[in-house]
C-alpha cells in the first residue's frame, strides 16, 4: 500500500479541492504591465487593466452596452451579401473560414449595427468586431455602414462608427477595396443632412479602414493606447529610412499631432459623447424646433 497515494493525496485534495474544478480563465495577464487580473473584476472594469489602465479588447455587445444610455439598444439587420464571390482559397477555403468564424463569434460578419440613445439623443452605431477575421472590411462591412448611414438619415440620428480592424479583407480582393469609396459616400449622406458623424477609434484601426471612413469624422475620439495608422511601423521605417518614436501611431501621438480630437477612457465614453451630441444636435431638439417655428414669418393670405 502506497501511503502517499492512498492517504496524503486525498487529504490534500479535501483541503484545497480538485485542481480540475478550477476554471482555466479565472485569471488573465495584462499584455502591458503583465499584472495578474481576476477575470470577474476585469469584466466589471470594462476590460481595462486596474493596474495600469491598459485598454484590452472588449466584446461588441459589452461595448454597445457601455456606450448607449441605460445599456439599451436595438440591433439593425444588415443586407445579405454573396459568400466567397471569388472562390478564394489559401491554407483554407474562404467559405469554410467564414463558416467557422460565424460559429465562433455568433455574428454574421465583422460589423454590428444598432440604434438607441446617447445623452438622450437618437444615435446609430456601427461597431466592428475584431474577433471576426481581424475586423477586416469586406462587402458585408460596407453594406453594414451604408445601412447604418441610411438609418441615421431616416431617423434624424447621429452616426457613430467604431472601427477596430486590420484593413480590407484580402479574400475578397477588389470587392473589399470598393468598400472604401462606398463608405465615404455613405457618411457623406449623413453629413449632407446636417447630422453628426463621430468616429471612435479602437485598437487597432489600420489599412483601408483608416484610409476611408475612419478619418473623415466630424469628431475623432480614440481609446487610450489604440494603434491607429495605415501601413505598419516596419514598412514606414524601411520607406523613410528613419527610426520612428516609440509612441508612433498611438492615440496619444496622433492627439499631439492633431489627427485625433480627444483620447477618452472607456468609462467616460457615454458621458463625453453625450456632451458632444448635446452641442452638435441642437437643431434636432424639440425646443429648438419650436423656437424656429415661432420665429418663422407667417404667410399672408390674399384678400378676395
Amino acid at each position: 500500500m502506497n501511503w502517499l497515494t492512498n492517504f496524503i493525496r486525498p487529504s490534500i485534495r479535501s483541503i484545497v479541492g480538485d485542481q480540475k474544478d478550477v476554471p482555466d480563465n479565472l485569471w488573465q495577464k495584462c499584455p502591458s504591465c503583465e499584472g495578474m487580473l481576476f477575470s470577474k473584476e476585469l469584466n466589471g472594469n470594462m476590460n481595462v487593466c486596474y493596474h495600469c489602465e491598459h485598454h484590452m479588447p472588449i466584446k461588441v455587445q459589452d461595448r454597445l452596452e457601455n456606450i448607449f444610455d441605460d445599456k439599451k439598444f436595438t440591433k439593425i439587420s444588415t443586407p445579405s451579401v454573396p459568400h466567397d464571390p471569388l472562390k478564394f482559397k489559401d491554407k483554407k477555403k474562404y467559405s469554410d473560414r467564414l463558416k467557422d468564424t460565424k460559429a465562433k463569434t455568433g455574428e454574421k460578419d465583422a460589423i454590428v449595427v444598432a440604434k438607441g440613445t446617447i445623452g438622450g439623443q437618437n444615435t446609430v452605431i456601427a461597431a466592428f468586431n475584431f474577433a471576426f477575421m481581424g475586423g477586416s472590411m469586406g462587402t458585408a462591412v460596407g453594406e453594414g455602414i451604408v445601412r447604418a448611414a441610411e438609418e441615421a438619415v431616416k431617423t434624424k440620428s447621429a452616426l457613430i462608427v467604431i472601427p477596430s480592424s486590420g484593413g480590407a479583407r484580402m479574400q475578397e480582393g477588389m470587392l473589399s477595396l470598393m468598400q472604401m469609396p462606398r463608405t465615404i459616400i455613405a457618411v457623406n449622406m449623413v453629413k449632407e443632412e446636417g447630422l453628426p458623424y463621430i468616429v471612435l477609434l479602437a485598437n487597432p484601426t489600420t489599412g483601408g479602414v483608416s484610409a476611408s471612413f475612419a478619418m473623415v469624422g466630424d469628431v475623432h475620439i480614440a481609446e487610450p493606447g489604440a494603434t491607429i495608422g495605415f501601413a505598419g511601423r516596419r514598412v514606414i521605417e524601411e520607406t523613410v529610412r528613419e527610426t520612428l518614436p516609440d509612441d508612433f501611431q498611438t492615440a496619444e501621438y496622433l492627439l499631439e499631432h492633431g489627427m485625433v480630437d480627444m483620447v477618452v477612457h472607456r468609462k467616460e465614453l457615454n458621458a463625453k459623447i453625450g456632451q458632444l451630441l448635446d452641442l452638435m444636435m441642437v437643431a434636432n431638439k424639440p425646443s429648438a424646433q419650436k423656437k424656429e417655428a415661432k420665429n418663422s414669418p407667417k404667410k399672408k393670405t390674399a384678400k378676395a
